[in-house]
């Protein structure tokens, strides 16, 4: 089920966003993954990315950090906080996952993190939080240091010309601090290849850019087997450590 929400931030302001929760009754609390959209924002791509995995048994929060005013100021904020790994959007997030964690059904314990583009470099960042169990970033912009994470599954595309040196870099950082994880490079994927580019304008133009942004199916078919086999491996089992 899919329907939209609301939480309250840290400085009041009330953020809307879209729950999606599996069918059925829960015989226990189940896992959350709190979503983060590419700069995009949110659309019908994102939204079936999050009932695909609520049908993996997960409860899926997609705050909606563009939503503060206009989208290129709400963009460029969410930016600068990806370059210098901190920023309101973050404290956003932290009021996401708390929402997310105080939801009957969701287990407190056993959360992830995904995010897309924007979102995937984001989801990095939450992935030194201590707060996550795993996460799954996509095509995300890697921090130049980790002091900490947890385990990791990513993803790029090797025709992505704007993330060239980010998947060496995440794999050295993550393989320094001995945390679970599984990078891989796409040879025939750009960017945002997971799902498709909303508006036809957008999918002509794509893949001339410096991103070769486009979908590349078998990419996204593997790219999604491998996070849902992650995630089911560092979140299903309660009281489990990462």
């Amino acid at each position: 089920m899919q329907t939209d929400v609301s939480f309250r931030c840290d400085d009041g302001f009330t953020m809307p966003g879209v729950l999606t929760t599996p069918d059925g009754p829960a015989a226990e609390p189940r896992p959350g993954l709190l979503m983060i959209y590419e700069a995009l924002g949110m659309n019908e791509e994102m939204a079936k990315v999050a009932r695909d995995l609520a049908a993996e048994g997960w409860t899926v929060l997609i705050p909606d950090l563009l939503a503060r005013g206009a989208k290129p100021i709400c963009i460029a904020r969410c930016l600068r906080t990806l370059l210098s790994g901190a920023g309101a959007p973050l404290d956003d997030l932290e009021a996401a996952r708390r929402h997310l964690v105080g939801l009957p059904g969701v287990d407190p314990e056993r959360i992830g993190a995904i995010g897309f583009c924007m979102g995937g470099g984001f989801a990095l960042l939450l992935a030194m939080t201590g707060d996550y169990r795993a996460s799954a970033p996509f095509y995300g912009v890697a921090p130049q240091q980790m002091r900490n994470s947890c385990p990791v599954v990513a993803s790029y595309g090797e025709a992505d010309r704007t993330l060239k040196k980010d998947p060496a870099r995440l794999t050295d950082n993550l393989e320094k601090l001995g945390v679970p994880h599984d990078v891989k490079v796409y040879p025939q994927a750009g960017h945002s290849f997971y799902s498709r580019a909303p508006g036809r304008l957008l999918e002509m133009v794509g893949p001339y850019t410096p991103f070769r942004l486009g979908y590349h199916e078998p990419s996204a078919q593997d790219a999604h087997r491998r996070m849902v086999a992650f995630f089911h491996e560092h979140l299903d089992t309660p009281g489990a450590g990462s």
